[in-house]
């Protein structure tokens, strides 16, 4: 880390400035160095001060849920954001339209979305992220996508400012946005259809059972670890290539999905990485296609 920054240098913040703070125990493969600065904004006002204030020179990552994310066991240099209660809100609009915080988790908006019989958000219950993170990378599953049913984003800018951006500014495409790197999601306002609530619940409880019986869900796991390329499914690659279980010390591809990663126990970032390249490389060797890593990795290599 580089030691330039310290929590004193933002005196008017009220939320938590913390140096050094391990991140590993935010992410879902419970991996990773230090944040040289981890901020807990207070809210959006204390967010949007930080973003002016600070140099624009520091690198800025934003952590949600840590449900697709690789941090490399050097840790992050600049600032990690991690967004609390102060982005929670959750409230329901005129026709059918619920605006929702982006610390909001995917499957908690669902199920708020089905108490108020609003259909079209469901799929939600199927994805392990927040709605920050469901912005940022137009998260879906089961052929439904977060560009189906947004209308519009908040975001605070690289300078503090805020801004509202309506979905098709946002140029989606699969699992991909085209927003600047330095916009910071902190809300969305979703377009829903009038539906029946135990209808939406029996949906939602499919989704999540279908969930358990394919995915290892109960493990320490990233989710996808590769984007499905044109016309082909990435598990299908990766098995016929003979990744389903392959081991790179204490790092697995999954028996039961071999496109999800597992931290056995003691994993070091490295070893997961390395993990996927050589599914890469096997599935380029056997196949001529090269898999698109689903999973962000982020962070230094360390010593």
């Amino acid at each position: 880390m580089s030691g330039q920054l310290h929590p004193e240098d933002f005196p008017e913040l009220r939320g938590g400035l913390i140096a050094d703070k391990e991140l590993a125990p935010f992410t879902w493969l419970r991996v990773g160095g230090p944040a040289e600065l981890l901020f807990l904004p207070k809210d959006e006002a204390d967010l949007a001060m930080f973003m002016a204030q600070k140099s624009t020179e520091t690198p800025v990552f934003v952590l949600g849920a840590g449900s697709n994310l690789l941090i490399r066991d050097g840790g992050l240099p600049g600032v990690v954001i991690r967004l609390g209660a102060g982005f929670g809100q959750m409230q329901v609009e005129a026709e059918n339209r619920i605006r929702v915080g982006a610390a909001v988790p995917d499957r908690v908006l669902a199920k708020f979305a089905a108490k108020n019989a609003i259909d079209g958000l469901s799929f939600y219950a199927g994805i392990p992220g927040t709605i920050g993170g469901a912005l940022r990378m137009n998260a879906g599953c089961y052929e439904t996508e977060t560009a189906d049913v947004l209308i519009e984003a908040v975001v605070i800018d690289g300078l503090g400012r805020r801004r509202i951006v309506p979905a098709a500014e946002l140029d989606y495409a699969y699992r991909h946005c085209s927003a600047p790197k330095d916009w910071i999601f902190v809300e969305a306002l979703y377009a829903g259809t009038p539906g029946d609530p135990a209808k939406i619940t029996q949906k939602m409880n499919e989704i999540t059972a279908r969930r358990e019986q394919s995915q290892p869900i109960r493990e320490k796991t990233g989710g996808s670890t590769f984007k499905n390329p044109d016309g082909a499914k990435s598990w299908q690659l990766i098995d016929a290539a003979g990744g389903r279980g392959r081991r790179v010390g204490a790092a697995q591809m999954s028996e039961q999905h071999c496109n999800f990663m597992i931290n056995t126990g003691g994993a070091k970032a490295a070893e997961l990485e390395e993990l996927g390249n050589s599914i890469q490389r096997s599935v380029l060797e056997n196949s001529g296609i090269e898999l698109e890593w689903e999973i962000k990795r982020v962070g230094s290599h360390g010593e």
